[in-house]
């Protein structure tokens, strides 16, 4: 009742129920919708009102926003999201796959093609008179490489043959006069024995007479003669020995001159096996198969003993990788190596480990470092591995300082992807 009186004084009412505002533009339908509007704010101002609320309806949780999200895409793009778990498992496969057969080898970019190689030089001094090889060219064992002025060389060769003559002419005059002498001291012997015999019969005859003077038989003149010519062959005797002995004295010189000119003649021929190097030393050679690498030298230069003529790179190399220390736990000489060649990449050479250096390379180098000063801070040291190749190419040029990147295989059982490729 009360909310009837507050909608009968209420102008707005009025104003609406009015035939005025019945007869304005607006239509009936307007007009009651306008009137319960107005009830409605009436009810809301009016302190006396008391509507009952009328309780909320239950509101459902809405679900988490990426699970909403989710629902809606596998619902909308069904084929989509079976393509991305496709895709993703395989990742994940792979993933694991490339992981377990990495697994099974150790690289490193570190690493360089490395030689023995030596400069050639002369041995002797003189002009070039010919270079018959030229710049990267490849020699064999044997080959000549340079060829100096060798005339000088020649004549010193033909001095010391002669002088080789010479002494061996002087051994075989001494060797003459040692047969000479010995004949003489044959000869002495000869008159040695006949002095003997002489003698003998020169006492017999000395005692005989020496009796018959005694017994009266015989004179005294007599008895004297035989004794004198006693004496005579006792001197002749001592005389032919003496000569015996002289003559065997002068063997013995005659031989202590054949040891000074056998000397003589041994040192003749060192001065002529030593023209005869000094001769061959004039060619340089290749002692090796190899490459000829920085040509200097040129027709008509005056060379010295070691002045470089060219470098020299033998065909045996090998390849140097400093791999991390961390990366040696399973590397054992032996196992196999792919090198992969920075100049010739669509090239796979095959090799094996040679050998692992005992120490690491700042140990043996020409300043090492002193960890025991200063602060310390750790780093991971890099050990040289020699690596041998097993097919090296020989149609292209290979050389110390070429980048190579080796992977060596330190794990010999097979992996899971070799394992699926002899099953497939």
């Amino acid at each position: 009742m009360f909310e009837d009186n507050v909608l009968e004084r209420d102008p707005a009412l009025e104003e609406l129920e009015s035939p005025q505002s019945a007869r304005g533009s607006l239509h009936e339908p307007n007009r009651e919708s306008l009137k319960a509007q107005a009830r409605a704010l009436l009810r809301q101002e009016s302190p006396t009102a008391k509507q009952p609320v009328p309780p909320e309806p239950e509101r459902r949780q809405p679900p988490p926003i990426g699970k909403q999200h989710r629902n809606s895409v596998l619902r909308r793009r069904p084929v989509v999201s079976a393509i991305g778990a496709i895709l993703l498992a395989a990742a994940l496969g792979g993933g694991y796959l490339y992981v377990d057969y990495a697994g099974h080898f150790q690289s490193t970019d570190d690493a360089f093609i490395a030689a023995r190689q030596i400069a050639l030089a002369p041995k002797v001094s003189g002009y070039l008179t010919a270079v018959p090889v030229t710049d990267n060219e490849h020699v064999a064992t044997g080959q000549v490489i340079d060829q100096l002025d060798d005339r000088d060389y020649r004549v010193a060769l033909a001095q010391a043959e002669a002088q080789v003559s010479a002494a061996q002419a002087s051994i075989e005059n001494i060797d003459a006069q040692l047969d000479v002498q010995r004949a003489q001291i044959a000869s002495n012997q000869a008159q040695v024995e006949q002095a003997q015999a002489a003698l003998v019969f020169a006492q017999q005859q000395a005692a005989r007479y020496q009796h018959l003077e005694q017994t009266g038989y015989g004179t005294v003149q007599n008895s004297e003669q035989y004794t004198s010519q006693l004496h005579q062959q006792q001197a002749g005797l001592l005389s032919a020995q003496a000569t015996l002995n002289l003559a065997q004295r002068q063997v013995e010189a005659l031989k202590a001159q054949r040891k000074s000119a056998a000397a003589s003649l041994a040192q003749a021929e060192a001065q002529r096996d030593q023209a005869k190097l000094n001769l061959s030393y004039t060619t340089v050679t290749a002692a090796q198969p190899g490459r000829v690498v920085n040509l200097g030298a040129a027709v008509g230069q005056f060379t010295q003993p070691g002045t470089n003529l060219t470098m020299f790179v033998p065909d045996e190399i090998w390849v140097t990788a400093n791999f991390k220390e961390i990366q040696l736990d399973r590397m054992r000489p032996g196992e196999p190596v792919t090198l992969a060649i920075d100049a010739y990449p669509g090239r796979t050479i095959r090799g094996h480990v040679d050998s692992v250096q005992p120490g690491s390379g700042t140990a043996f180098s020409l300043l090492p470092a002193q960890n025991a000063t200063g602060n310390y801070v750790k780093i991971v040291q890099r050990v040289p591995v020699k690596l041998v190749m097993d097919n090296p190419p020989t149609d292209v040029a290979l050389g110390p300082g070429m980048s190579v990147v080796p992977t060596v295989r330190v794990d010999v059982t097979p992996s899971l992807v070799e394992r699926l490729r002899r099953y497939l």
